[in-house]
């Protein structure tokens, strides 16, 4: 049963996934010049996880604290990362965000064109050149009014433990003077292992959206103290 299910999630997924690349294209080529910014690009990330989310009976989201987020002001949006499966979940949140998000990411078909259309950031870790524009961009982002989304581990957790995380979503906010809002995503990771494509049980998900962190009090010097208090305060929200 599991494998029929699975079976056919796949196949609507990339349905809805060619679906979406035929209306960014045509976004891409009619609205482009009157939507530089890609809000409305964005938006239609809404309904293609409300597709995939809508046609898996294995799932259920719960979603709080999204008066947390106020949709008139930019934040840095730190979330954990349990799943390939938190990439549909966060979309729920309905807000603007540009994710940044690892170079194999954007080199998987279809998928990967629809993140170019929508202008969100590529990072290719280890290599500086890469690291520095994708900052760059970001910073853009913030100063245009739209929130960046990081998973701030730089991969899935494979241990169900929180991996340590790395500096640059802290630092950016400092220097960018902006909040950070930290989302505590739960229950994801019993949707699928690693490597594998059949779902293992029902999975009941929460996404929490948790009151935004001032950064204005830090230094950029101290972003290794603000990277701790956010992690600190991710691993507290667990239900």
């Amino acid at each position: 049963m599991r494998f029929l299910i699975s079976f056919f999630f796949w196949f609507v997924t990339v349905l809805a996934t060619v679906l979406l690349c035929l209306v960014l294209t045509l976004h891409y080529i009619f609205i482009r010049p009157f939507d530089r910014e890609r809000r409305y690009a964005h938006v239609q990330g809404y309904w293609w996880s409300e597709i995939i989310m809508g046609v898996n009976p294995l799932w259920s989201l719960t979603v709080k604290g999204l008066q947390n987020i106020d949709p008139q002001k930019a934040y840095v949006i730190v979330a954990n990362h349990q799943s390939l499966a938190d990439i549909v979940m966060v979309y729920r949140i309905r807000r603007q965000f540009r994710w940044v998000a690892k170079d194999s990411l954007f080199r998987i078909p279809i998928f990967g064109w629809c993140m170019v259309m929508m202008n969100y950031i590529r990072l290719v870790r280890g290599e500086y050149s890469s690291v520095k524009n994708a900052y760059r961009q970001a910073a853009l982002c913030l100063q245009q009014g739209v929130s960046v989304l990081f998973f701030p581990e730089g991969t899935r957790s494979t241990t169900g433990q929180m991996n340590p995380f790395k500096n640059g979503a802290f630092k950016l906010a400092i220097e960018a003077k902006v909040p950070i809002v930290p989302i505590r995503i739960e229950g994801t990771a019993d949707i699928i292992r690693r490597g594998d494509w059949i779902f293992k049980e029902k999975a009941d998900c929460r996404l929490t959206v948790l009151p935004p962190i001032d950064t204005q009090i830090y230094t950029p010097q101290e972003s290794s103290h603000l990277k701790e208090k956010v992690r600190q305060i991710l691993i507290d929200a667990a239900s």
